[in-house]
C-alpha cells in the first residue's frame, strides 16, 4: 500500500532528494527536515507513518531525536529507521540498543531500503 507519509530527516540535500524521488515514485508522500529538532516538531505537527533518519545530524543527533520521538505518546509507535554512513560495529550496536526499528547504510541500497520500509509499514498496519 502506498500513500503513507514518510518523514525524511537528513541534513545532506542530495541524500534528501534521492530519498524523496525514490519514495514519491513508489507512491509515498514525504516531509523533509534537516535536523533532529525539526524532526520532532514535524512529527508532532503531521504524524508520519514512518521516519527515515540520519544518525549524524546538526544539533541533537539521531539517537537523541529517536528518544524524543519515542517519549511523546502521540507519536511513539511509528517505525523509525536509521539511515547513515556510520556503519562501524559500535555505531550499529548503539542504534540497536537505542531501539531503532531498522538500520540502513549509505550509500543507500534502494532495494534493501524499500524492503525494510514495506516490512515495517505492513507490521504497523497489522491489528
Amino acid at each position: 500500500m502506498a500513500n503513507e507519509l514518510i518523514l525524511i530527516v537528513e541534513d545532506n540535500e542530495k541524500n534528501r532528494k534521492l530519498l524523496r524521488k525514490v519514495l514519491e515514485r513508489l507512491g509515498y508522500r514525504t516531509i523533509e527536515v534537516e535536523s533532529g529538532e525539526e524532526a520532532v516538531e514535524a512529527a508532532r505537527k503531521d504524524p508520519p507513518d514512518l521516519v527515515l533518519m540520519d544518525y549524524q545530524l546538526p544539533g541533537i543527533d539521531g539517537i537523541e531525536t529517536f528518544h524524543r520521538l519515542r517519549a511523546d505518546p502521540a507519536i511513539r509507535r511509528m517505525p523509525i529507521v536509521a539511515v547513515t554512513a556510520s556503519a562501524m560495529p559500535e555505531d550499529t550496536e548503539r542504534m540497536r540498543q537505542a531501539g531503532f526499528d531498522g538500520f540502513e547504510t549509505k550509500p543507500i541500497n534502494v532495494k534493501d531500503l524499500m524492503a525494510t520500509i514495506e516490512k515495517l509499514l505492513a507490521k504497523a498496519r497489522a491489528p
